[in-house]
């Protein structure tokens, strides 16, 4: 069996603010900057894969739902995120339903929608020796003067919180939390702490082990997918992704000549064709 974990963020479907102000399907996006990052070809037609408060807020394009459902037929293909299950539940990418799913950071696995409450209770056990940098962590971000959000423990597993001046808290949550046990990591103004045993790369191994897979494939743009990248068999990339974040192994960055989402998927196909 072939197995393909694919982030979303960034990987699949795009926000608002990444999608090209002239592009066929856009958001009508006032009183702020739209940032047409590299490789958003304006040609390309952006659908709502994402609604939240009644507002439009991620996009999949036209071609990636084509290309998605071309591939669900060959392999099974698995979302493999950090969002929650709520953040997860909200996506529509149109193209079919997973019958498996990792949400929060590949501590929660879903099936066919359903947590699967074994997963659940493993991913327990393996972020219990970290309980005590966890408290450690959230008394340090309770106290944070530059919290600016609720301080969130996601489903027991791992915090969240927004902060202003992230980069600062960061740096001073690695110097005063054990590393060896515990990520620090932001995204934006987003601020995570998370046992180093929860990552996308444990959760890859995990699900090998769970479905019997031959081969893994794996797909992922952020500091989150650094470990899903490196434990699958294939790992696919951004252009400038193992620089950037220092990453190790035999990956494949694409040239970033086209939305990530497109280009990543275009290659995964051809590969296959090959093996087969």
């Amino acid at each position: 069996m072939r197995v393909i974990h694919l982030d979303l963020d960034n990987t699949l479907i795009y926000s608002y603010k990444h999608v090209p102000k002239d592009a066929v399907g856009s958001p009508d996006v006032r009183g702020g900057e739209i940032t047409a990052c590299p490789g958003r070809c304006p040609g390309s037609r952006w659908i709502s894969a994402e609604i939240y408060q009644g507002r439009e807020i991620s996009y999949i394009t036209e071609k990636t739902q084509k290309l998605l459902r071309r591939l669900k037929e060959k392999c099974l293909i698995v979302p493999t995120t950090t969002r929650t299950q709520e953040q997860y539940d909200r996506i529509r990418l149109n193209t079919g339903g997973f019958e498996y799913a990792l949400v929060c950071n590949g501590g929660v696995l879903l099936v066919n929608g359903v947590r699967d409450g074994v997963w659940y209770h493993r991913s327990r056990e393996l972020v219990s020796g970290c309980a005590g940098e966890m408290r450690r962590a959230i008394g340090l971000l309770e106290r944070e003067p530059l919290r600016k959000f609720e301080l969130r423990f996601i489903e027991e597993l791992f915090l969240f919180t927004k902060c202003g001046e992230p980069d600062t808290v960061t740096l001073n949550l690695k110097t005063r939390l054990d590393t060896g046990k515990v990520d620090i990591m932001r995204n934006g103004e987003k601020v995570y702490v998370v046992p180093k045993i929860l990552n996308k790369g444990t959760a890859v191994q995990r699900f090998r082990e769970y479905i019997g897979a031959d081969e893994v494939i794996a797909a992922g743009d952020s500091e989150f997918d650094v470990p899903m990248a490196e434990a699958a068999d294939v790992g696919i990339v951004p252009a400038g992704f193992c620089r950037k974040y220092a990453a190790e192994g035999d990956l494949t960055e694409m040239t970033g000549e086209d939305i990530f989402s497109e280009e990543m998927l275009v290659w995964m196909e051809n590969y296959l064709s090959r093996k087969d």
